[in-house]
């Protein structure tokens, strides 16, 4: 990219309107629109998260606007949606980007697992990260729980981890979030129990993905980050390290070599210029066409 040009932010916007599905002729209106949506984004958020431009669930049934207070705005649909599709095997839903809620496809799961912690066993690799004191007394409760008596309410998966109290309900909660973000547990359907006759239930992954484990060991890290980081600026057209490392989590070092090697297969160009905006950029080679 030569340093002299710079581009027009206009560019990006058209980009995402389209990739984003904020296009009021590309809105996604039935759920099997959202199932081919996921699947040709790769992952998304369930919704719009403050601090990331990146496409929803939300979003592409609502457009670009917050969510409203609202129960009975018509883009609810997509929370129905969601609690539909729950243990179906159809998409992969959990609180993972940013402990958010994160959709991600069949397709580029295994890519995100291979990059998880989970490394041989999945009922070895926990003891082995409790030990290591990666994994907290909390987080190997609750998932010894759910080994130990399968499927369970978010109300009965507490009393079996013994964190039933109303002292243990932080704790509770940071185990369920740090459990999914990685990826040894997930949603799988939704039970009418607790205060408001809502509470998701928990399974292992490796129960309700079997064969999810196998499928990752074929993919070399550098091939993980590489099919993530694709799937990202397909969506987003171009975007900065610093924001790669906000949602993604990984280290600069790994984010740059991953980077590296799509400026090699042509897939972006780096040192990008946008009137109005401050640093460089990296961007899709396609959109300099």
């Amino acid at each position: 990219m030569r340093d002299d040009i710079e581009l027009s932010w206009r560019l990006i916007e058209r980009y995402r309107e389209g990739t984003f599905r904020f296009d009021p002729r590309r809105r996604l209106r039935s759920e099997d629109e959202a199932i081919r949506f996921v699947k040709e984004r790769g992952f998304i958020f369930f919704w719009p998260i403050t601090g990331f431009e990146f496409p929803s669930l939300w979003g592409a049934v609502a457009g670009n606007r917050p969510v409203p207070d609202q129960h009975d705005d018509p883009a609810h649909v997509t929370w129905r949606w969601k609690d539909n599709l729950l243990g179906k095997g159809i998409w992969y839903y959990a609180k993972v980007l940013r402990q958010k809620s994160t959709i991600i496809s069949l397709d580029l799961l295994p890519s995100f697992y291979a990059l998880s912690p989970n490394f041989g066993e999945p009922e070895q690799d926990y003891l082995l990260a409790y030990q290591d004191g990666t994994l907290s007394l909390e987080e190997k409760l609750v998932y010894e729980a759910i080994l130990e008596h399968g499927p369970l309410d978010s109300i009965m998966l507490r009393a079996q981890s013994r964190l039933s109290s109303k002292e243990n309900t932080s704790r509770f909660n940071r185990a369920l979030n740090l459990l999914m973000r990685d990826f040894r547990i997930l949603p799988v359907g939704v039970a009418e129990a607790g205060t408001w006759n809502y509470a998701f239930i928990y399974d292992a992954i490796h129960r309700h993905f079997p064969d999810l484990p196998q499928n990752a060991r074929l993919i070399g890290e550098s091939s993980a980050r590489s099919n993530i980081l694709k799937a990202y600026f397909l969506s987003v057209g171009a975007e900065q390290t610093s924001t790669i490392k906000k949602l993604l989590q990984w280290p600069f070092s790994l984010i740059e070599k991953s980077l590296d090697s799509l400026i090699q297969s042509d897939f972006v160009v780096n040192q990008v210029k946008f009137t109005g905006k401050v640093e460089d950029w990296w961007m899709l080679t396609s959109l300099l066409n």
